[in-house]
């Protein structure tokens, strides 16, 4: 068996004892599960985000047939009403203005939801300047915790067939909005225990108010009728933390990914909003270079949604394919966007690492800068070890994600990787290019050379937030120290 990737201390937190885990695959299952578990809830409920929208529908099906109003607020305000003694706190990143426009002004305007309630609602500033609060953690009753990359807002709601036309699809004002793509974890035990202290710290931080863990309870508010996918697993939490107010950087997510990528050995299966770190491309890179190295397959959206992201992600990510595919000697990289059946594009919000049938990783990091040292992040990590039960789990889960964007099973994607000799090989015999699209990176002016080169909006942490030519040098510092690695045959 290959050594241990998790290391407590040094590429996560801690790790914990879960005895029940669970996968949610877009939204309406992640919906659905937070929703059933609101619900029985008891004595506490903690909420980490980087926006929320309290009109947000968590069964848009469900409302029609005469089921009970569904918007996660009023879900919370009956919860808060009908258990006086239960505790809700929802603690989200107090976000620019430019953000707050594209939000219709939410969170911010959510707290005129919660005034005179018992919901104690509150915006983190928390954070340096140019930074933002990520983490996207709901933990209840410190039985449960959720954790991924799926905020609570009106468009993120979605089912994995991604339909062209789905009437649940819409907002409150009945806009449509696109496709979109989430996954979550939900565990149960001292791992999500250990999620309630990481919530409370956040909390103390930005209100000096420490709250106290809730008493034991003898209830189970683990959503009914949910089947685990492994029982009684560890499972590791890595963090993200900017070094400020005295407090020193925690990169424990950037040193795990690192560690995973290294210790690949057959396939590093990858989806994420953004791909914008040299760091990662380079450490991704020198695998590629190697004879038996790992295949590697990246699965993002074509183009992100907002103008803004589209010049700071998008011309990076272009700079980002076109060193992995220089590396390719060996022709083992691919990077898809997944499409709808008539062509329209599939928003991949989802942060999500598998390596091989061994490491799996879920959470709220993106493969960019600013998520290595400069945003808070969280993330949970199951690593197989030589428990044949997890390592298929894991292997499973892989190829069903790969299977709901091609709408065939996870047997369908097992069988075709089998018959073909590989991931890659197994994907695009069993697509065809008809729904994983390769990615084409941009074509670049000067302002994307600019914009680029200097990863202007992607800091890497605090000391070269507002000094790119700072960040351009720390960020060659890396790739070269990365490529020394390589040569010198440090994995």
């Amino acid at each position: 068996m290959p050594p241990a990737v998790l290391k407590p201390g040094i590429n996560c937190w801690r790790v914990e004892h879960a005895g029940r885990t669970a996968f949610l695959v877009d939204g309406q299952d992640y919906f659905a599960a937070v929703l059933a578990a609101l619900k029985a809830a008891r004595r506490s409920v903690l909420l980490l985000g980087w926006g929320f929208d309290p009109r947000t529908r968590l069964l848009p099906d469900g409302f029609e047939r005469g089921d009970e109003p569904d918007e996660i607020g009023q879900v919370l305000l009956a919860l808060a009403a009908a258990r006086p003694g239960i505790d809700i706190r929802i603690l989200i990143w107090k976000s620019a203005l430019p953000i707050e426009a594209s939000q219709d002004f939410f969170p911010h305007r959510a707290r005129a939801w919660f005034a005179d309630s018992a919901v104690k609602f509150r915006l983190d500033d928390a954070t340096p300047l140019a930074g933002c609060h990520h983490q996207k953690v709901l933990v209840i009753d410190d039985q449960i915790a959720f954790c991924g990359g799926a905020d609570f807002g009106v468009d993120r709601w979605d089912t994995p067939a991604h339909s062209d036309r789905d009437a649940r699809r819409i907002d409150p004002t009945f806009s449509t909005h696109p496709p979109r793509h989430e996954v979550a974890m939900l565990v149960d035990g001292d791992a999500a225990r250990a999620l309630g202290e990481l919530a409370r710290e956040r909390w103390r931080r930005a209100s000096g108010d420490a709250p106290p863990p809730p008493p034991p309870g003898d209830s189970d508010p683990w959503p009914a009728g949910l089947r685990p996918d492994i029982a009684d697993v560890p499972v590791a939490i890595a963090r993200t933390e900017p070094a400020w107010r005295r407090r020193p950087a925690v990169q424990e997510w950037k040193r795990l990914t690192l560690a995973a990528i290294a210790a690949a050995r057959r396939t590093i299966y990858l989806e994420n909003q953004y791909f914008t770190s040299p760091t990662i491309a380079e450490a991704l890179a020198r695998r590629l270079g190697e004879p038996e190295g790992p295949e590697i397959v990246l699965v993002s959206t074509e183009a992100s949604p907002s103008w803004f992201d589209r010049l700071s992600m998008d011309q990076a990510r272009g700079v980002a394919l076109r060193r992995l595919r220089a590396a390719d000697v060996f022709g083992r990289f691919r990077a898809f966007c997944p499409e709808t059946a008539l062509g329209q594009p599939i928003i991949v919000h989802a942060k999500l690492c598998i390596t091989d049938d061994r490491l799996l990783r879920i959470g709220s990091a993106n493969l960019n800068n600013r998520s290595l040292g400069l945003d808070t992040e969280c993330e949970l990590a199951i690593e197989a070890g030589d428990a044949p039960k997890t390592a298929a789990a894991i292997e499973r889960l892989r190829d069903r994600l790969i299977g709901h964007y091609l709408h065939r099973s996870a047997l369908d994607v097992a069988r075709s990787i089998v018959r073909h000799g590989g991931l890659v090989a197994g994907i695009e015999a069993l697509d065809r290019g008809r729904r994983l699209r390769q990615i084409e990176p941009p074509r670049m002016g000067p302002l994307g050379r600019l914009i680029s080169g200097y990863h202007l909006g992607d800091p890497l942490g605090v000391d070269d937030a507002w000094r790119p030519w700072r960040r351009r040098a720390l960020l060659a510092a890396e790739v070269r120290a990365i490529a020394a690695g390589a040569r010198d045959g440090d994995a």
